[in-house]
């Protein structure tokens, strides 16, 4: 099945294909885009920074590792289970109270973290943010495809991924440098008055961009997407864990959130007749936006689970500050956000393979690479390894993001943005709690043979990069089978 398989209707679909505009609309429409995406580095810039904070949090508040890494997890799973929600909120709402309505989220939940007295107002402040975070990304996408022509969206979707990669090249230095200077409070109490000042300036200056239309909320659909997601990471999340009773929590979650997720397609097929569900599954009639949503996926997971583990290691058995373990990360994150913009020209002109391939056997060598760390690992290793990951990572994201979603027709923008999104965090959250198991579980074994506690969780890290390596090989080969999309084929270049 091909692109051209959907309906005449769809296939005929311009209505929301950009056309020439007059300079004081595109003046417009780029101040709304830029705006989006500063805010959506001020989200990001957040997210990030709990690498390095996550071992002094649960120092102090006297958490271990498997309870910890709900801060991440717990994140990404609120932001799986409020995205699909986006689908339905940029149909039915202006630009402006949509904006408006992200960063007061992500504005209250960062205060309710810098005062949070215990581990569990921690993560209800996390759940808050991540609810906020969780529109931006998809309102950022959505906007972005229905204001660029198709020629210029490597180029747009370039200067984007400076926001998705400079952001986590940050994080965990800016992390580190709180954490010194401030604890692990400092961290929160430097973003909330910069989430306050992007919420007050946006209020005054985001513009109504898009043409709301009256569409149906499914409640259903909703509940049975929090179940299903849920009770999938929360099986993912305690896998390995011992119980005295014969009942498994891991096993509920698992079949519970698996038989969750079926009904949800279900509902959603049946609904679509009607243009009336949460999450449209059309999109997947478009091949390319297939081919890179999985591949996106295979990525995700695997780099979720290195951004958990890798500072883990960096602290706990190389004993390093946070600071130093922020800086290792630094360099690779400002190489992703310079070559950014080059990346996305170069799709423009060459499309989404000569990128992708290359990006993602890098990966891979490096994922390879590093279950080969111990106890007696150099920091070059870790620096050299961080930064040819990232080169990798640079040449991937810009291209699948713009062949995914320029592989749709543009009434299914919307409903794409939220999809890929939705399914992104989810991988996020898989990768996260299925690292942090396999660490966890080998460097227990490790420890009850007799291993000194370094041994055990090197070992434990090797364990857990092995996993990766293996999954990273499935995403070399779905970039041979990513092509450019449709639209943009014979379109002039970007410059």
């Amino acid at each position: 099945m091909t692109e051209r398989t959907t309906s005449d209707a769809e296939a005929l679909d311009t209505s929301s294909v950009p056309q020439q505009l007059d300079p004081a609309t595109e003046r417009r429409n780029n101040k709304v885009i830029w705006l989006l995406v500063a805010s959506t580095f001020v989200v990001f810039l957040n997210e990030t920074t709990m690498g390095v904070a996550l071992r002094p949090i649960m120092e102090d508040l006297g958490v271990d590792e498997r309870v910890g890494q709900w801060l991440t997890t717990a994140f990404l799973l609120t932001m799986a289970v409020v995205i699909p929600i986006t689908g339905y909120l940029l149909q039915r709402f202006n630009t402006r109270p949509i904006y408006i309505a992200a960063m007061s989220l992500f504005t209250v939940g960062t205060a309710i973290a810098f005062i949070a007295p215990s581990f569990s107002i921690l993560l209800v402040a996390r759940v808050v943010q991540a609810s906020g975070t969780a529109i931006m990304m998809p309102l950022l996408m959505t906007t972005l495809m229905t204001l660029v022509p198709p020629h210029h969206r490597g180029k747009m979707m370039g200067n984007v991924s400076i926001v998705m990669s400079v952001a986590p090249a940050i994080g965990p230095t800016f992390s580190g440098l709180m954490l010194n200077s401030f604890g692990w409070r400092g961290i929160f109490g430097v973003m909330l008055p910069i989430g306050a000042a992007m919420l007050v300036y946006g209020m005054r200056k985001v513009q109504n961009v898009s043409e709301p239309k009256k569409v149906p909320l499914d409640v259903l659909s909703v509940v049975l997407s929090a179940l299903g997601f849920g009770g999938l990471i929360y099986g993912l999340s305690t896998v390995g864990e011992q119980y005295d009773s014969a009942i498994n929590p891991s096993s509920i979650g698992l079949v519970g959130g698996g038989i969750a997720l079926a009904f949800f397609v279900l509902r959603q097929l049946r609904l679509q007749r009607q243009d009336k569900a949460l999450l449209d599954l059309r999109t997947f009639r478009f091949p390319q936006f297939t081919i890179s949503l999985s591949m996106m996926l295979v990525m995700m997971a695997s780099l979720f689970g290195v951004i958990i583990v890798l500072p883990l290691f960096m602290l706990g058995v190389l004993h390093l500050d946070p600071v130093t373990a922020g800086l290792i990360l630094l360099p690779g994150g400002i190489l992703m956000g310079v070559i950014a913009p080059f990346v996305g020209r170069l799709f423009d002109r060459f499309g989404p393979r000569p990128l992708l391939v290359p990006g993602s056997i890098l990966v891979s060598a490096v994922m390879w690479g590093l279950t080969t760390v111990n106890e007696h690992t150099p920091i070059w290793f870790l620096l050299a390894a961080h930064i040819v990951m990232s080169l990798g990572l640079a040449l991937i994201f810009t291209p699948l993001f713009t062949s995914a979603l320029g592989a749709v027709t543009p009434r299914f923008y919307s409903h794409a943005s939220a999809m890929l999104s939705t399914l992104q965090q989810l991988a996020g959250a898989a990768g996260t709690a299925l690292f942090i198991t396999v660490l966890a579980t080998q460097t227990a074994q490790l420890v009850a043979g007799g291993a000194a506690a370094d041994v055990a969780a090197a070992g434990g890290t090797q364990a857990a990069f092995t996993v990766g390596a293996i999954i990273s090989l499935f995403a070399i080969v779905g970039a041979f089978f990513v092509k450019k999309p449709a639209d943009m084929e014979g379109a002039p270049h970007g410059h």
